[in-house]
């Protein structure tokens, strides 16, 4: 890569398994997951150099400790590995991961393994950002079309989009490109708010919290469905006569549907005007997905993919005309090579990203990924907004900062994601001081 790097070997690494106790509050609750405590397992890499490179990816609580094994099996893959070598080719590097012919029997690419591959590349990303003194936004956004398509492996979706055509669909905003990250340092990248529609949460809390949220300058409400239809009726109705006709409304089951169940779920919350439905049924049922959307278009939309395991998937609810929405998240994948491929893939096929957020740790991540999506790929926020959840910020060196419902453009080099140590510490699952108290 032609960027300026300060070269580092990795040395050694740290993984701990974090969790905050959200089941306590019921934040986070909806009709699948109705007591999770938000978790990280988190890896760091340390370097001979004052450089060290962290990521983590998302769990409810119990299962964390089995992702934490699988990070095991994968960082010690990267010990005497320098970060100019890793970088020269990020398509390779991704491999030593999904490469292995050993773990691979355990995956391929999706479940425990790859959510593990998420936490170490992430961990990479940030290492290189740091090295290079640059936010991993800043970092893809400077790289050329051709750089940009070398960290992807294209494996399995050259039948939905070849490197030619990516690098293609790249140059063409490549004279705009400035323009917009301007754009975005300025005004910011415009979100939507879940935190108001937890389904533990009581009426008078979800009205209160609408309230704030709208005084805080956000416009898009997300609702958790699909536990009890009167209780889903009713909130629907709180939610709509809080923010007007002018406010969008979202909703979301989590998966919790069959298909048919989805489709006349639906039939009562439609004159409430939803947006979408997020996961009306299992992520993994691609033409489940297709029914239900052509059973409610033109009336709602589809959305889904914060439990899609990978790339393949995503190409395949893109060619089946499943979803309208495109939902990426930022460690459900391998990582950031991973979401570039399906960022690729939603604007070869015209379908808008709108990223999952909710989870300690995810807005911190994907606030890159959109800023990549809109100054490189999609150049558009049309239909575009990213989920925003005001929890466990607090946390994080670099939290995000959000201004009038947007998010600002983090500046700090990195992939905003590395802890303050007294959290790591207190939170580390079961010894830390948080846990010892409440045992």
């Amino acid at each position: 890569m032609a960027q300026q790097l300060s070269d580092c070997t990795i040395t050694k690494y740290e993984i701990r398994d974090i969790r905050f106790p959200t089941s306590k509050h019921l934040d986070g609750s909806d009709a699948m997951n109705k007591d999770p405590d938000y978790s990280a397992a988190y890896v760091i890499f340390y370097t001979d150099s004052e450089y060290a490179g962290h990521g983590m990816t998302f769990t409810c609580g119990r299962g964390n400790e089995v992702v934490c094994c699988a990070i095991e099996a994968l960082a010690k893959k990267f010990i005497n590995k320098k970060l100019s070598e890793l970088v020269a080719d990020m398509r390779a590097t991704h491999r030593i991961c999904t490469g292995d012919s050993q773990l691979r029997w355990i995956g391929p690419e999706k479940g425990v393994i790859h959510l593990a591959t998420g936490a170490v590349i992430n961990a990479i990303w940030d290492l290189w950002g740091k090295a290079a003194g640059k936010p991993v936004w800043k970092l893809i956004v400077d790289m050329t079309p051709e750089e940009f398509v070398q960290c992807i492996d294209f494996k399995y979706i050259t039948d939905a989009i070849t490197p030619e055509e990516a690098i293609e669909m790249l140059r063409k905003n490549e004279p705009t490109k400035a323009k917009r990250e301007a754009e975005m340092r300025m005004d910011g990248y415009p979100g939507y708010t879940t935190s108001a529609g937890w389904l533990g949460y009581s009426d008078e809390k979800v009205r209160r919290l609408i309230r704030e949220a709208k005084a805080q300058g956000f416009n898009h409400f997300k609702q958790k469905v699909g536990s009890d239809k009167e209780s889903d009726i009713r909130r629907a109705s709180i939610i709509r006569e809080e923010i007007g006709d002018e406010g969008v409304l979202m909703m979301d089951a989590n998966q919790v549907w069959d298909v048919q169940e989805a489709i006349d779920w639906m039939q009562d919350l439609l004159p409430y005007k939803p947006l979408f439905i997020e996961e009306p049924t299992s992520p993994d049922d691609i033409l489940g997905h297709a029914a239900v959307r052509k059973a409610l278009h033109p009336r709602t939309c589809v959305a889904t993919g914060e439990h899609i395991q990978n790339r393949v998937i995503f190409k395949q609810l893109f060619q089946a005309q499943a979803i309208d929405y495109c939902q990426i998240d930022s460690c459900r994948v391998a990582g950031v090579n991973e979401v570039l491929a399906i960022l690729l893939m939603s604007k070869k096929f015209n379908i808008p990203v709108c990223p999952h957020a909710g989870g300690v740790g995810l807005c911190e991540y994907v606030q890159h990924l959109s800023l990549i999506d809109y100054i490189c790929i999609s150049a558009s926020t049309e239909g575009r907004v990213l989920e925003y959840v005001d929890h466990l910020h607090e946390h994080f060196l670099e939290p995000v900062i959000m201004k009038n419902g947007k998010y600002t453009a983090p500046l700090a080099p990195g992939y905003s994601i590395e802890m303050k140590r007294e959290s790591i510490e207190d939170y580390t699952f079961p010894t830390g001081r948080i846990h010892r108290d409440h045992a």
